[in-house]
């Protein structure tokens, strides 16, 4: 390593905590995703994933397992209702609220699932197979550590 390549590396006490990686890997996902997937096409997978993996959901659910704001997920539903993606409709057992089904996005959501395993792909290539693996079940285990459980 050159002294030029020392001058910019964090220091070892920096590197050494889990959560100053987690973050930094973090970083890089966002921006790999980035280039295989525009933002819109990210907000999209989220949504169409929870309607095809949960079935009918209020737009208020959608935000509440998603972790989206009310506006946003109105917008985001918005689009993808006028691609034909989704159906929005009142609810009939609650008047005030629409519940938002899957129409013709799974073909959509096909797409968006290859653009993301490209991501995926070249975020971990350092990784073989089972470390990806690895990597994936360790992290779902400190998430599920941090994650509120319903009543």
């Amino acid at each position: 390593m050159s002294d030029a390549d020392d001058d910019l590396r964090p220091p070892a006490r920096l590197q050494a905590l889990t959560s100053w990686q987690a973050n930094k890997v973090s970083t890089i996902g966002a921006r790999t995703t980035a280039r295989h997937m525009p933002l819109t096409a990210r907000s999209d997978f989220a949504v169409l994933a929870a309607l095809e993996e949960y079935g009918a959901l209020s737009q208020a659910d959608l935000g509440r397992r998603l972790g989206l704001d009310r506006n946003d997920v109105s917008g985001i539903v918005g689009r993808l209702q006028a691609g034909g993606h989704v159906d929005r409709r009142v609810d009939p057992a609650n008047r005030r609220r629409n519940l938002v089904t899957i129409q013709a996005g799974l073909r959509y959501l096909e797409q968006i699932q290859l653009n993301a395993d490209r991501a995926q792909d070249e975020l971990l290539s350092a990784l073989d197979a089972d470390e990806r693996t690895r990597l994936h079940a360790l992290l779902a285990k400190v998430l599920t550590a941090h994650t509120p459980q319903s009543a």
